[in-house]
């Protein structure tokens, strides 16, 4: 038998950027295929290109044996492909159902028959092992729910083919094994699974063969049985890694930043803590917890209904983000495209914008002082970019992370609040900014590190609070004695 999916050959330019050279590709059915790689490693094209998204420059696509050729996403979603991004493409407005069926509306004589809208959404939602409120709009569902909502319209569609792109990176853990045995479910039907993920332990609990792209080049694509985490680091990075999580010697001074008292309404009830001078301070919980909530309130992005915030000593009246830049204080957002970054301006644009007072003199920007410093941080990030002038939507999401972290650091903050640093990065990313993070801390700089990754808030901190509906429910001291499950049971309060 044909594989489901065959590529060949793909080849695929950009102005400035190769970014896939001669990319070979294999799906069999009913078979999960990892896909791995840097950020900027050319995977994103990949799939942008199976899905219509992309015409390639050069190279085949064959599905079951039979040429191919996709010069729109409907055409790919015809052919039974479908991709579930991670920002997901619903319609938060419409409901659960008129999403999944959006565009392929069972109708008669012109009206759509809605009965039957709701008995194959039904159908559908019981073949996944889900319950959700098919006729909630679906701003209103949870991530997850949303997710569903993604798969169940793909199978609508009859696809043979799924891609989920980092599809686990705002689940709980709990969520996270719904999703496996939903993809497990599905493989069992013959539908081929591209698994595209930055979690390794996940490509080894869940895929069959994993596919290593660097560069834009195929690397290496083996049955993960075949190979070790540290192998597969190293075909990823092209070298190895000494240590996931690089360890620092750092002696803590006093107090920095300390918040007291910390409310607004039901999301953060009460919440007190100090960061010392160069301490890494971990705060996670489950999604909901109230933790980005905190983070927004010591930044000034939402008012709060009570609590002090000090710096080194004085009390900050906070009332907006820009009192908090003055004061100091840098958020590095959970979600880089929709708060930390600008996505239409370039990326020297969004480098300058929280610094634009030390590139101005009498109104006029100082150009080549702005490139001069932009040019040493895409340097010592090694951000990946055509030029100064490309637009940050274009960028890779680990090469808009730095850009992010570049326009803090030209701020030379003395308080950084890190809401999930390394969500979407791949492993060799991932190291660079914790030696970063402990550069900043040897530096004297309070950080407080927010994250969902337990392994990360484990090797990254020096002492760890767990937050649970709102409050701080417990505070770990000697993190090194510490374990994932001795925050989960903080974390379930």
């Amino acid at each position: 038998m044909p594989p489901l999916l065959s590529m060949r050959g793909i080849v695929k330019s950009f102005p400035g950027v190769r970014a896939l050279r001669g990319v070979d590709v294999e799906l069999q059915s009913g078979e999960v295929l990892a896909l791995v790689g840097e950020n900027g490693a050319g995977k994103s094209t990949l799939i942008k290109v199976l899905a219509g998204a992309h015409a390639p420059d050069a190279g085949s696509i064959q599905l079951g044996g039979e040429m191919a050729r996709f010069t729109s996403p409907l055409d790919a979603r015809k052919a039974g492909i479908a991709v579930i991004y991670q920002e997901f493409n619903l319609v938060p407005s419409l409901t659960a159902i008129e999403n999944i069926f959006l565009g392929q509306e069972p109708a008669r004589a012109g009206f759509v028959r809605r009965g039957e809208e709701r008995r194959r959404a039904a159908e559908l939602f019981a073949r996944l092992g889900v319950a959700i409120d098919s006729d909630a709009p679906c701003r209103q569902l949870t991530v997850a729910q949303q997710q569903i909502v993604e798969i169940a319209r793909a199978l609508a569609f009859d696809a043979r083919i799924v891609v989920m792109d980092e599809p686990s990176a705002t689940l709980t853990p709990q969520e996270v094994d719904r999703l496996f045995s939903i993809i497990n479910d599905l493989r069992t039907r013959g539908i081929g699974i591209i698994y595209i993920s930055h979690r390794l332990e996940e490509v080894f609990a869940i895929a069959d063969r994993v596919l290593v792209l660097r560069d834009g080049e195929a690397i290496d694509c083996r049955p993960v049985g075949d190979v070790t985490r540290d192998e597969l680091i190293r075909l990823m990075v092209g070298r190895r890694l000494e240590e996931e999580f690089p360890k620092r010697q750092v002696t803590l001074g006093p107090p920095r930043l300390v918040v007291r008292n910390l409310t607004r309404g039901r999301k953060v009830l009460d919440v007190s803590f100090e960061i010392r001078r160069g301490e890494v301070v971990g705060l996670t919980g489950l999604v909901g917890a109230g933790r980005t909530e905190t983070a927004r309130l010591i930044f000034g992005a939402d008012r709060k209904e009570a609590g002090v915030v000090d710096l080194d000593g004085q009390r900050l009246d906070i009332r907006s983000p820009r009192d908090a830049i003055r004061a100091g204080i840098a958020l590095l957002t959970e979600d880089r495209k929709a708060q930390g970054l600008v996505v239409a301006q370039s990326v020297r644009d969004n480098f300058a914008l929280p610094n634009l007072d030390r590139f101005s003199f009498l109104g006029f920007v100082r150009r080549r002082a702005e490139g001069e410093a932009l040019a040493r941080h895409v340097a010592s990030l090694r951000i990946r970019a055509a030029s100064p002038d490309q637009p940050a939507r274009n960028l890779s999401g680990g090469n808009q992370q730095k850009v992010v972290l570049a326009k803090w650091l030209e701020r030379n903050c003395e308080v950084l609040l890190f809401d999930e640093p390394t969500r979407g990065i791949d492993v060799g990313a991932k190291v660079e900014i914790y030696r970063l993070i402990n550069d900043l801390a040897a530096a004297g700089k309070a950080i407080l590190l927010i994250s969902s990754e337990l392994p990360e808030v484990l090797g990254m901190s020096d002492r760890i609070l767990v937050m649970h509906e709102g409050r701080l429910t417990g505070e770990i001291t000697d993190v090194s004695r510490a374990t994932q499950e001795d925050i989960l049971r903080l974390a379930v309060g």
